[in-house]
């Protein structure tokens, strides 16, 4: 095995140049498909699944790989795991139920009802951009366009708060971030933002609790999930965080990996511009290469065999979705960006499971708006600066992007 090009995957320091874990990733679909990787102090090792037919067939076998061990790499104990659950920790009928208490909202047809307003949002936003010398693209849109539409699903208006707290709790992804102050060990991600985004939403809970309200925090407040056990105050904190991280976080980061895709890739731009027609797939080809969720994690329930190695009960196995996105056994020539990919079967949002993301579809429709709005109005975005990312092994995301306009 050629050693010296693979790195430590516990380590997010290891994920700051956009390079080092993808010719990780390559090295092991090729010779180390199932893989154990230490962690030192911070855990007890975990196995990593870097082909894209074993995480399909990972996410599709919740009885042997359990979400309900938890589905990041921090390990908790039973009452921690139980304070800190949330649907993505949960399996089997429980899961169903809390995913059923939303789930219409997010069908294609609800998603449709909010076209009207993402173009005027994108417009406006992307309008923005006009008489500004430089601006930073994550600030400025990434961040701003996601979050107004979550906002409007959830009936809030302080949208640069919620931006604030996803950063703090993005932020704590990273383990040496990690607080170990007593007071924040039983909170999600043990970030003091949890805390606040939970005093928030309960005081939202209190506003709306007996209402007629169609907003999401009024359903979850004034619902029983179908399998008859109500939502305790843990079940909506936890409920409430996940849709203020996970329904801006991911879009928003593969709105800037797309936007850096495109820059880095010019003619693909002016394809777009020339056939807005190839949007739609532009947008799964965004999604395969922005791979904004660089992994979940699964439980062993019993000993199974993967590749001649042993997989013991209670190990941490982890699906890298995002090597799975660059699997040249599915994708041809997987590094080329390509806004005509046919059949571009990419594990963004997860697949061939029971927690394949709620919001896909959502998401798919802000960047086909949010890039069928700003192609057109602004041509020949250029980089200004040093892209910066994330520190982080979970989410893939860029925290700076910035960018001028022609002739500035």
């Amino acid at each position: 095995m050629s050693t010296p090009t693979i790195c430590d995957l516990a380590d997010p320091a290891n994920f700051l140049d956009g390079v080092t874990p993808w010719r990780t990733f390559d090295v092991l679909r090729a010779e180390d498909p199932l893989h154990w990787q230490d962690e030192g102090e911070h855990g007890s090792g975990f196995w990593s699944v870097t082909r894209h037919a074993d995480i399909v067939a990972v996410a599709s076998d919740p009885e042997t790989f359990t979400s309900e061990g938890f589905t990041n790499l921090e390990e908790v104990d039973a009452r921690q795991a139980e304070i800190r659950r949330s649907m993505l920790e949960t399996d089997g009928r429980r899961h169903l139920a809390l995913r059923r208490l939303l789930q219409r909202d997010f069908t294609p047809k609800a998603v449709a009802g909010y076209e009207v307003f993402l173009r005027g949002l994108a417009a406006l936003t992307v309008d923005r951009l006009k008489n500004q010398d430089k601006f930073d693209f994550v600030r400025e849109i990434a961040a701003d366009f996601p979050i107004n539409v979550l906002a409007r699903m959830l009936g809030l208006s302080d949208t640069q708060q919620l931006i604030d707290w996803g950063n703090q709790i993005i932020e704590n992804t990273n383990p040496d971030k990690l607080s170990d102050s007593e007071q924040y060990r039983d909170l999600p991600f043990r970030s003091p933002a949890s805390l606040e985004v939970f005093e928030y939403g309960r005081r939202l809970a209190r506003q709306r609790r007996g209402g007629d309200g169609t907003d999401l925090v009024s359903k979850l407040v004034n619902q029983t999930p179908l399998d008859g056990i109500p939502l305790s105050e843990r079940d909506f904190d936890n409920y409430f965080l996940l849709l203020v991280v996970a329904g801006n976080e991911t879009t928003r980061h593969a709105i800037s990996h797309a936007m850096l895709a495109l820059i880095d890739h010019p003619g693909q731009a002016d394809l777009l511009r020339r056939d807005p027609s190839l949007m739609p797939t532009a947008v799964e080809e965004f999604l395969r290469w922005a791979s904004p969720v660089y992994h979940f994690r699964r439980t062993a329930t019993r000993d199974v065999v993967m590749h001649g190695r042993t997989i013991r009960r209670g190990d941490k196995v982890v699906m890298w979705f995002a090597s799975g996105n660059r699997d040249e056994r599915v994708f041809p020539d997987p590094y080329r960006f390509d806004v005509t990919r046919p059949r571009n079967d990419h594990l963004a949002f997860g697949k061939g499971g029971p927690h394949y993301c709620l919001g896909a579809g959502l998401a798919k429709l802000e960047l086909r708006v949010l890039f069928e709005e700003l192609l057109p109005r602004v041509q020949g975005i250029q980089l200004a600066g040093e892209v910066r990312r994330v520190r982080s092994n979970f989410v893939n995301g860029i925290k700076e992007l910035p960018c001028r306009t022609p002739g500035r």
